[in-house]
């Protein structure tokens, strides 16, 4: 097993890296920026190091900042977390020539499952099903037009190197394919620095299913159930839950076969996730897979009762999985809800600022994964998420219920963020019915801004 372990990132989900690292007597190494300072993650640390300025290109991103700090306190191993440099290749590939473990995926597995045309083209080789679209890269807008005409509209244009909705496109009609072709590879290339682009057939409101998978390096392979991500905003997600309302016994089955065949298709090893679209007529079609923890891996943890993060280091340390798949056991119902310093009302503007008091809910079933405390100041260089309201539950109606209190007890002064939206979308029929699509915010969010405007004011 490691000695000791550099956290390659910050917030909530070192934290939570933290603590499985000290529940299995493994050292830790945080790195920080100028602006985490006085961060949990840095504080918590047996040692952490600053690494640069704000800017997380200067700091977060600062790939040889980061193995130098792992060098120079006699790591063994690297976990990158979510987000920052989790899905980098090159970066897996930096950590093992250092000669130290990366708590991922191999920097080839990484590239072949985060290239999506690449992606689509291997599960389309053993059978998973894919959205219908193109087959290869599209090089022009002539040419994606062409294909748009022969599949029909509408259609979403896709940065092959994408994720997290950026590099897509929403094309309705064939006059403005240019333009949006042109808008989306920009895009693309800016983020990604590839503007190599892809096009598939737009599922309209389909339902985002994802499931969660542990492979280790003896091809040992098991799915821990689906994730339902469904509530999201412009392909963010804000709410999941599992099991989804939407899957039937005889759905899931199939859909998990499909998530492990697709793992082991690409060589699977760690923790990942295979994402679907579950259409309208219950057809699904593999959109991606994440090389990575996902913010959401608390739901799984609180129905299977393992933790995922723990398993992740096993795996790269070069143990077999404990489980197979005929002992994975779901226990009940999780809701997860994203607390961002935001503003709804004002198009979710980021609102960074001082945290003046906090106080978190508690009780039975209710878990809370955050970098916040009294006095934290959320910065304007970061994501917006300050924390996670996780609740379980026997059955999903109960789930909801204690979300609902749970939400109620939490106090963040000084900050505007989003929980008046999240606790009025468990009340939302739709939602509570369980017969809501990823276009549920866009179709009721004025509908829940005039509840939540209503309750101020009768409190006023």
């Amino acid at each position: 097993m490691f000695k000791k372990i550099l956290i390659a990132n910050r917030g909530e989900i070192a934290v939570r890296i933290l603590r499985a690292c000290r529940e299995m007597n493994i050292d830790a190494v945080t790195v920080y920026s100028t602006a985490d300072a006085e961060s949990l993650h840095a504080m918590f640390a047996e040692q952490a190091v600053c690494i640069g300025p704000p800017r997380a290109a200067d700091s977060y991103l600062n790939q040889e900042a980061i193995l130098t700090v792992a060098r120079a306190t006699g790591c063994d191993a690297i976990h990158p977390g979510y987000g920052f440099l989790s899905e980098n290749a090159e970066f897996a590939d930096a950590v093992r020539a250092a000669g130290m473990a990366f708590i991922g995926p191999s920097g080839d597995v990484i590239r072949k499952m985060g290239h999506k045309s690449a992606a689509r083209a291997l599960m389309q080789s053993v059978g998973v099903p894919v959205v219908p679209g193109s087959d290869g890269l599209v090089r022009t807008a002539e040419e994606a037009k062409a294909i748009a005409d022969r599949i029909g509209y509408p259609v979403l244009i896709k940065a092959a190197a994408g994720g997290g909705g950026r590099g897509m496109r929403r094309v309705y009609e064939p006059e403005t394919v240019e333009d949006l072709f042109r808008e989306a590879a920009a895009e693309s290339l800016a983020c990604f620095g590839s503007d190599e682009m892809y096009l598939e057939k737009l599922i309209e409101n389909p339902r985002h299913i994802e499931f969660q998978i542990l492979a280790d390096r003896y091809g040992n392979v098991i799915q821990l159930g689906e994730r339902d991500c469904s509530v999201q905003r412009k392909n963010q997600k804000l709410l999941e839950e599992t099991p989804s309302h939407a899957l039937t016994p005889e759905l899931r089955a199939r859909m998990g076969e499909a998530a492990v065949r697709a793992a082991r298709a690409a060589g699977y090893e760690n923790a990942g996730t295979v994402e679907f679209v579950l259409a309208p007529d219950r057809q699904f079609y593999f959109i991606e897979m994440n090389t990575r923890i996902q913010v959401e891996h608390p739901v799984t943890e609180m129905v299977t009762d393992m933790d995922l993060v723990r398993e992740q280091i096993r795996i790269a340390a070069g143990l077999p999985l404990k489980l197979r798949q005929e002992d994975v056991t779901f226990r009940g119902h999780a809701i997860e809800c994203r607390i961002n310093a935001e503003d709804p009302s004002r198009g979710f503007a980021p609102c960074p600022g001082r945290a003046d008091f906090v106080y978190f809910p508690g009780g039975p079933g209710v878990r809370i994964d955050t970098c916040l405390y009294n006095g934290y100041e959320i910065s304007p260089y970061y994501d917006s998420m300050a924390a996670k309201i996780i609740a379980w539950a026997p059955s999903r109606l109960e789930a909801i219920r204690r979300m609902r209190r749970a939400l109620e007890e939490l106090t963040v002064d000084g900050l505007r963020t989003n929980v008046e939206l999240m606790h009025q979308i468990l009340y939302h029929p739709v939602f509570v019915r369980g017969n809501y699509t990823t276009a549920f915010l866009d179709e009721h969010l004025d509908t829940l801004l005039s509840w939540i405007a209503r309750a101020e004011e009768s409190e006023a």
